[in-house]
Formats: structure tokens, sequence, C-alpha cells
């Protein structure tokens, strides 16, 4: 099946922080997969910023180093076309050295998208904005993208937005959660709102429940410094993961405009029943992984690899949440993700309701409810739980069966990766799939009050053993409602 690739519009992309794990594993595989699809028109540009002292040639051999590793597909004609597009300044950030560099080279084209792209830690977003404000190269074709975490709470969050906003408009700040650039997190759009079968069911009277599972097998790493002043809740739930539910839960937007989808997920935020001290113990778990095995050997715990005994920091979290309005009244949305997990999976289970009334007798087998799995990665698909006659004489048997879509079996098509298509967003101005700031507030407003109870709260986090699925409070979290988590779609 061929993919139709528009072109997008000239422009100049700064990326801060080239040097970076992001710009080498990410943005530099996506763009060159969007250059060699025949998406960028010929003189567009990337010009790379680090503190490192490179000059265009030396940068160009770590690019080629780092899309040699990641991008398997590689080309090396295209690769030198790609190379020729990049340029590189070196900026130090704290000192503001290097700022009037990059004004001279982006005034060599006044009338182009500017795109600055902030792949550094957030302490640093608002002091490049204000450089970028002060060396005059901020115009109406101008654009910002803010990798998260926006804020480390609702209070920070605002004032990072307010340094951000005071250079660039809203419309033009792009806060970035690769999850929402997922094919199939955008087909769950298309499954809700292009077909008349789900949404008609898509409420309380039809659905039981729904599981949104966001595990990852690897541990902290090399990240443990920075993952001890974040955790899972921060890390995982704030953004990923109260996004995925946005979608699962929203209204149908007027359109696909980004302030129609925008303000459907804000709804869905305000509407959040509150989490804090009076209910946290209830309603969530928070872990933090012991050592195990993973991946066939042996893995150290969280404490181990942080080298700190005293962390309260958790690895894992498990959350029941509650949608108040008539859509979801009574529906419980649980919610859980963690590292050094079983496996690494993220993916969306919606739980229909049984049907009311069975008209086969109890040697047919019992009648499994039916459940639509969404799942993100890895092997990205869509499937559909249904009940079926088992094939075969003999009266009337029953057995549950998928209807399985995947996207490598049904598109025959390389699944491009979620930056390439949020990097071109970003140069066409298209915001659908960014948060907008009063949804990064509303977040943090539900949020706060859970971390707030947590650090009230004299317990630690649960040990867990690496390689297991968390903690076994986790378990008597939904067992405790009659349900359990769907484990058996997770192999």
């Amino acid at each position: 099946m061929a993919v139709r690739v528009i072109e997008v519009a000239e422009f100049d992309l700064v990326v801060f922080g080239a040097s970076g794990d992001l710009a080498h594993r990410k943005l530099l595989p996506a763009l060159y997969h969007r250059d060699a699809d025949g998406q960028m028109p010929d003189n567009a540009r990337i010009i790379a910023s680090a503190r490192r002292d490179y000059s265009d040639d030396d940068y160009r051999d770590y690019a080629r180093k780092a899309l040699k590793e990641h991008v398997s597909d590689l080309d090396d004609a295209h690769l030198e076309k790609f190379l020729k597009r990049i340029r590189y300044v070196k900026i130090d950030i704290g000192t503001g050295e290097g700022f009037e560099d990059l004004k001279t080279i982006l005034e060599e084209r006044e009338d182009v998208i500017r795109a600055f792209y902030l792949a550094v830690g957030p302490d640093l977003f608002g002091t490049i904005c204000e450089n970028l404000g002060k060396i005059g190269v901020v115009n109406s074709h101008s654009r910002v993208v803010m990798e998260k975490p926006i804020g480390k709470d609702g209070a920070s969050a605002k004032a990072l937005n307010a340094t951000v906003g005071a250079v660039f408009n809203e419309d033009q700040i792009f806060r970035i959660d690769h999850y929402l650039g997922k094919e199939t997190v955008q087909n769950l759009m298309a499954l809700r709102f292009a077909n008349a079968l789900f949404e008609p069911l898509w409420n309380a009277a039809h659905i039981d429940h729904v599981q949104i599972t966001v595990a990852e097998s690897l541990g902290t790493g090399g990240r443990a410094g920075y993952y001890d002043t974040a955790g899972a809740l921060r890390d995982m739930v704030q953004n990923h993961i109260l996004q995925l539910l946005c979608l699962v839960a929203m209204e149908p937007p007027e359109s696909m405009n980004a302030d129609s989808v925008r303000d459907e997920k804000l709804k869905v935020l305000k509407a959040l029943a509150p989490i804090g001290e009076h209910n946290a113990d209830k309603l969530t778990v928070r872990g933090q992984y012991r050592a195990g095995a993973s991946a066939g050997g042996a893995v150290p715990g969280y404490l181990q690899e942080l080298g700190n005994d005293e962390s309260r920091t958790e690895t894992f979290v498990a959350l029941k949440a509650e949608i108040a309005n008539w859509r979801w009244a009574g529906v419980p949305f649980y919610l859980r993700t963690g590292k050094r997990l079983a496996q690494r999976v993220s993916e969306i289970v919606v739980q229909f309701r049984p049907i009311p009334h069975s008209i086969f007798d109890e040697e047919a087998g019992a009648i499994t409810a039916n459940r639509l799995i969404i799942r993100l990665q890895p092997d990205e698909g869509v499937q559909m739980k249904v009940m079926i006659k088992d094939p075969g004489p003999g009266g009337m048997r029953l057995r549950q069966v998928p209807l399985d879509m995947s996207f490598a079996d049904a598109f025959k098509v390389r699944n491009p990766d979620a930056y390439e298509r949020l990097i071109m967003d970003v140069i066409r101005g298209n915001q659908t799939l960014f948060m907008r700031r009063d949804e990064v507030d509303a977040a943090w407003a539900w949020i706060d009050p859970i971390q707030a109870a947590w650090a009230a709260s004299k317990e630690t986090p649960k040990g867990y053993t690496a390689g297991t699925w968390g903690p076994s409070a986790s378990i008597a979290l939904v067992e405790r409602d009659g349900r359990t988590w769907a484990e058996d779609e997770l192999v």
C-alpha cells in the first residue's frame, strides 16, 4: 500500500542539545526518514547546537554514526544528501555564548519557518527562550518544541509556561508527548469516530472498565539520578498516561481542529475525581523494584542502581481513576506504569460488560465478555475478542477468539516513528497532538494532591521483584472490585 507524502514548507529547524541521547536515537533518524520519503523541501536546513567544539563536518560525522546505528534501511547516497542539510553552531546556554552566531545563520533566510527544538533538560527551557527573544530571531513564523516534563508540579509548570510564553505566543508552543504521535493512538480516534460500531457502545452502559498499561522491562540505568527527582507518577502518569486516558474518554470533538480536540481532552482532566490524603491509600499503589531477573540475567534493584538506600521514589504506580460525568459514571479506569516489569508493552484494554442473558446451555461453555485491545508498542495493532462457535460437529461449543489487525501485516509499509509525524506537524503548525497550556495545568491539578498525600504518608514504596508485574498490592487494587489485570494479553 502506497503512503501519500505531502511536502512541508521551507524551514530551519534548530535543535538544542543536538549531541544528546534524544537527538542521537530519535530526532536524527526521524528527520532522515522524512527526508528519504520526500517530505522535506530541497532547501530545508537542520541547525544543530550543543556545547561541543564541532565544525559542520564534525557534527555531520557524528550524525552519520548515529544514523548508521539507528536506521536499518539506510541508503548511503541519500544519507550524504541529508547530511548536507546540517549546519552546526556551538552554544553555551548558561553563558549565552554562541546565540549571536545562531542569529547570523538564521538571518541568512528571513521568510521561512523557524522551529526551535529544546532537546535539553527542562531547567534550560526558559533560559533558551529568553536568549532567543533577546537576539530577535522569534517572528510570526517561529515555533518552539518543549519535551516533557513540563515542570515538576503545578507551580513550577506555571512558572515555566509563563517564561516561555513571554517570548512565544501559545499557538507557537508545541509541548510534545511522543505517545500521541504513535499510529495506534491516532487510530483510537479513528475507531471511535469513523465507525458506527463503537461510539454508541462507548459509555457506562456497555463498558465495564478500562485498563491502561505502560510497562518497561528496563531499569533506570544511567538516568537514575534524574529519575530519583521525578518518579513514575511525574515521569509517566502526568503526561503519557493521562493523555491516553483523555483520548479514550473524551466526547466527540466538533472537528479534528486542534482546539476542538484539546477542549474535549481538557474536560476529561477536569472531570477526574480527586485523589488526595483522604483516599490515596485506597486508590493508589506505589512500588520500587528490588533485585531480580530480566532479559535472561540478574539485575540490581533500584536502590543499588541509585546508590542510595534512603530513596522513597516510586518506580511503579497503579491508580484507580474515575471520571465524574454522565458517560463514564461508575466505570473505573485502572492505570499502571513501571520499570523492570515482566515485559515492555503499552496498551489500552477496553473491557465490555457481559451479555445480559445467555441462550446457550452449560455444555456450550462459559461466555466471556468482549474486549477491545489497542496495542501501542511493540507490534502496534488493534484486537477485538469475540465469542464464536468452535468448528466441528457435536453441538454448540463456544470459545473466545481474536479479530486481530497488526499494522505491520495489514499495511506492509514501514511504520513511521512518532517523532517523524510530530516534527512535521510542528513545521505545519498543527497542534492537534500537542498539549495546550491549560491541559498541563489541569493534569498537574490532579497529580499534585496524590504526590502530596504520598509525601505526608510514612509508608515507603512497596517492593517488587524485577521481572514481575509489580507489587501484590496492585493486584489487590483491581481484584477487590471483582476484576483482574489483563495480563493474559501481555504476552
